[in-house]
């Protein structure tokens, strides 16, 4: 069969994203994981983090599913909601719209320019739930923040936060982010362990001034990524909780990837985080696959976009804040 589909990033977190809306295709959950599979494989002639499947809702504009490239269905992605976000935008002709995510309906709208005329999208990132049995980790508490998890360091204090997908945030110095500890630690609490199950995304995070953070995470399914929406979001939450930046005010996330701003908002006891990012087009595709080897895949057509060539001015900016940050 033939599948159309668009390449895509956010923070250079790249996904490749099938339309389910304008085509036919009838893809069983097994068929999603297994193309997730076969065309994130950075050894192909696509390669992504995971393929963002939009497809008609019942009770939203629309609903979007992410697949990783373990295939793996994930939760949430805030770097994809935004791609996702901004096709469906210009697909439907929406400004703002509701999507349907696998555990919450978010709302997506179009944003001011984060950097020159780069298209910038705003995510809603929510629910967020501090309780350990919503990752789930198996410690005999009900929440972790800012406390030391002795299975993982005696030295560095761990917070846990789903939203929803599950993150453990340490905020560390840039010796610790230069070394191998991250690497050590995400590997082993997404393997076989007795923390967490589920496997959980790893974020170091560095505090470079109010109002900016520096953010590197390894994604259970994918391993390190230039960045995770998701990760940024609860970071920056984080970073409120321990009185280094402000709730309601914008927050500077920078990664290997790029950067972003962060909003954290309070409503009584509940919080909710606004992600502004890029949501970029790279090319669009049509592959010719067979759903039962789909790692045969050929490639029939493709064409460029040329927003890449705007996005790298920003990747240039943030790379070298991050440079003088690390080294």
């Amino acid at each position: 069969m033939k599948i159309q589909l668009k390449k895509c990033h956010g923070s250079n977190n790249d996904f490749i994203l099938i339309d389910e809306i304008s085509n036919s295709y009838d893809f069983t959950d097994k068929d999603r994981e297994n193309l997730a599979i076969a065309l994130c494989d950075r050894n192909s002639r696509l390669g992504a983090d995971g393929i963002l499947f939009v497809m008609f809702s019942d009770i939203c504009d629309a609903k979007m599913r992410i697949f990783n490239a373990d295939g793996s269905e994930a939760s949430m992605c805030g770097n994809g909601l935004r791609c996702a976000g901004r096709y469906l935008c210009e697909l439907l002709q929406k400004d703002e719209l509701i999507v349907e995510t696998l555990k919450a309906n978010l709302k997506v709208q179009k944003a001011e320019y984060i950097y020159n005329q780069i298209p910038t999208y705003q995510v809603e990132i929510s629910p967020v739930l501090f309780q350990l049995d919503q990752l789930p980790m198996m410690l005999p508490k009900e929440k972790l923040f800012n406390e030391k998890v002795t299975e993982l360091s005696q030295d560095l204090l761990f917070s846990a936060v789903a939203v929803p997908n599950p993150h453990l945030i340490s905020f560390v110095d840039e010796t610790i982010i230069r070394s191998n500890i991250q690497k050590t630690i995400s590997e082993y609490v997404n393997g076989p362990n007795d923390l967490f199950p589920n496997g959980v995304n790893v974020s170091f995070v560095k505090f470079i001034q109010e109002g900016r953070i520096y953010v590197r995470t390894f994604e259970r399914g994918v391993g390190f990524t230039n960045a995770c929406g998701t990760a940024m979001s609860a970071s920056s939450l984080v970073s409120c909780l321990l009185h280094l930046n402000e709730i309601e005010e914008e927050i500077e996330v920078f990664t290997n990837g790029g950067k972003v701003r962060c909003i954290v908002h309070k409503m009584n006891d509940d919080y909710k985080i606004d992600l502004i990012g890029n949501a970029t087009f790279l090319y669009e595709a049509e592959i010719e696959v067979e759903l039962y080897t789909p790692e045969d895949f050929s490639i029939v057509a493709k064409t460029e976009s040329l927003e890449q060539n705007e996005y790298e001015q920003l990747e240039r900016h943030a790379k070298e804040v991050v440079d003088s940050i690390l080294f």
